[in-house]
């Protein structure tokens, strides 16, 4: 049986990826910081699925996690780095303290999981690093999380280049906007759901499914010969100039 370590699992995408690869036949080594979460995870597939309640940025965190998976299951066969934290400030209003808080977790925490689980994989195993639109295009009001997700994209690359001749694939998946309890909050702002919603040429916003069923796919053997690549699931707003007809026929408004 595959062995899959999925975090950030007790909501959102995570939570979509890990019961998506247990459906699927693997073991997934769900992990988080909400217990009462990470419990309703496990319930959904008692027989695959285990979980570990962890700080990921802790000095232990990646070790104790990597160890988890060694001790249950004697493998890691694919390693999807999820875990993150949204609703960042411009570079001017951000303070060190969230600077070092976006960084430490959707980059440093990443960077070091990914390190303690290569030395276990085998050919044939993969690292998905879920990272954003905003890793592509900059985003308005991006800045900590931009940088960290743009290096994360980085890391994805060199760890394509450096481990695939070992037969260990890594490969970026960039969600647009989806609908999670993350993102539930940010849509009540009309500008943020105009931007969205106004510029996605589809006619919907991405749920979790649409992640998960990509990340399921870089996962499989159709994927095999993926390497090095970052994959906006994002209905084309990252590569169109798309605007409704609603946006288009909008009252103009010059600037001052």
């Amino acid at each position: 049986m595959q062995v899959a370590i999925v975090t950030g699992a007790s909501s959102g995408i995570g939570f979509g990826c890990a019961t998506k690869l247990a459906k699927n036949g693997m073991a997934v080594l769900g992990t988080g910081r909400d217990e009462a979460r990470l419990a309703e995870l496990k319930a959904c597939d008692p027989e695959h699925i285990e979980t570990l309640a962890v700080d990921l940025t802790a000095d232990d965190g990646p070790r104790r996690i990597v160890d988890a998976a060694i001790e249950r299951w004697g493998r890691i066969d694919f390693l999807i780095n999820n875990a993150g934290v949204g609703s960042p400030k411009p570079l001017h209003e951000t303070d060190d303290e969230s600077l070092d808080y976006f960084l430490g977790l959707m980059l440093r925490a990443p960077f070091r999981l990914a390190r303690e689980a290569v030395v276990h994989m085998q050919p044939g195993s993969a690292i998905i690093n879920i990272t954003s639109t905003f890793a592509i295009v900059g985003g308005l009001r991006g800045g900590a999380y931009s940088a960290a997700k743009g290096g994360l994209t980085s890391l994805t690359r060199h760890i394509a280049a450096q481990y695939g001749p070992q037969g260990i694939r890594c490969n970026a998946v960039a969600p647009g906007v989806t609908l999670t309890p993350m993102v539930a909050t940010r849509l009540e702002d009309p500008r943020f759901k105009k931007i969205n919603t106004e510029m996605t040429p589809y006619p919907r916003l991405g749920e979790v499914d649409d992640i998960a069923s990509t990340v399921a796919f870089l996962c499989s053997d159709g994927a095999a010969f993926i390497n090095g690549q970052e994959i906006a699931v994002d209905g084309g707003w990252t590569s169109t100039k798309y605007l409704s007809d609603f946006a288009l026929n909008a009252d103009w408004v010059a600037r001052k």
